[in-house]
């Protein structure tokens, strides 16, 4: 059931990401606990809607409650996490006092899910989970209360269940990731939108963005749709109408990508994305990949000051853990529109200094919170090109 990627004319072989880890070790301990089996590998779907096959190992039982972990399999991606041990504990509770921090289900109301030693805990507001939650995503969440579920239903069961994942390198892990910075505390997290982790290496990246404009080009086509990644994608589907398949998906190097659509001879490129990343491109940050710079804060907080917020403001924006937050904060004091208006106007001008006049470049900006929120002054252009 392994699963490979071609880059830069080399096979990958795909791993699977925490979330993955979990849901399988989760389902190994439900049917434990429930149904008395003893399993040694476990097949999942994944949301990406491939099957993958992971040993799970025994860690401990009791009456009321089993133990599994998966060790994390990350393939050919260098990636932190590889080779850690995701454990899952199902535990059936007859009280749920001090549960105020679990997660729960809708499918499934008596199951509840937190995190335990190695996973990070939310310290901020403004990620996708609330302060003091165990910080799991919203996709492993659902992949691992489903199953759960599964097995609750072959078994007959409606007890109240605690599902609690915990990993013993992940403290430790957790420092060589940006958790600390983005106000997760004390390990690492629950991770995947799809359940496969694809291998990543720079050149390999960019060798296939470059490919995918040059096939375009190739085609006739002469505006192309870029999006750093599936939430980009995500959203140009719902809300601009345009099919996901459409669009490149440049990840961080959205300057090397430009570069190349214009080598292509591609005359208009609409990027799409989330704020989060684009509005680095405002102040000429065209790798948005943390490592290589940040400076979020720092553009928001000098473009709320021209549009003339106080200093109180500016200090609150430093603060701030990410851009919804900031975004949040800007609406509560009416400058969210101006401020949004000011990027837009310096990440145009950015943008019309990387095409050196040779192709025309537009942006459309979204927030998770506030969907559409800045365009770039040819942004509106591009797309009737796109749509026609």
């Amino acid at each position: 059931m392994e699963t490979y990627v071609t880059k830069n004319q080399r096979q990958l072989r795909c791993g699977v990401t925490t979330g993955t880890c979990a849901a399988a070790a989760a389902k190994a301990a439900a049917l434990k606990l429930l149904i008395g089996c003893s399993p040694v590998k476990l097949v999942l779907m994944t949301p990406k809607g491939i099957e993958v096959e992971a040993p799970v190992v025994f860690s401990g039982a009791g009456a009321d409650y089993a133990e599994y972990f998966v060790v994390k399999d990350s393939g050919d991606d260098p990636d932190v996490t590889n080779n850690s041990e995701i454990h899952v504990r199902v535990e059936k509770v007859k009280a749920t006092d001090g549960f105020d921090f679990c997660f729960r289900s809708e499918s499934y109301p008596w199951l509840f899910l937190d995190g335990g030693d190695g996973i990070g805990r939310v310290t901020k507001a403004g990620l996708e989970q609330a302060a003091g939650f165990a910080a799991i995503n919203k996709v492993p969440r659902k992949m691992i209360f489903d199953a759960v579920g599964e097995v609750c239903s072959a078994a007959g069961c409606r007890d109240r269940l605690i599902i609690r994942v915990s990993s013993p390198q992940g403290e430790e892990l957790a420092k060589r990731t940006f958790n600390p910075r983005l106000g997760i505390e004390g390990g690492i997290s629950i991770l995947g939108t799809s359940g496969i982790l694809e291998p990543m290496s720079e050149k390999a990246i960019v060798d296939t963005i470059e490919a995918e404009i040059r096939q375009r080009s190739v085609c006739g086509e002469k505006a192309i749709l870029i999006t750093p990644g599936n939430y980009g994608q995500a959203y140009i589907e719902k809300y601009l109408n345009i099919e996901m398949e459409r669009s490149v998906k440049c990840s961080n190097y959205i300057g090397e990508t430009l570069d190349l659509a214009v080598s292509c001879g591609i005359e208009s490129v609409l990027l799409v994305g989330n704020v989060g990343k684009l509005v680095k491109l405002a102040a000429g940050i065209m790798n948005t990949h943390s490592r290589v710079a940040d400076g979020r804060w720092e553009i928001f907080a000098a473009h709320a000051a021209l549009c003339g917020a106080g200093t109180d403001i500016i200090r609150s924006i430093s603060r701030c853990v990410n851009t919804e937050e900031m975004l949040r904060l800007l609406d509560g004091c009416g400058l969210r529109e101006a401020v949004m208006e000011s990027i837009c106007v310096k990440l145009s001008e950015a943008l019309e200094r990387r095409s050196s006049g040779r192709s025309r470049f537009g942006a459309m900006l979204f927030s998770e919170s506030y969907g559409f929120i800045g365009q770039t002054k040819n942004a509106q252009c591009i797309l009737k090109e796109l749509k026609r």
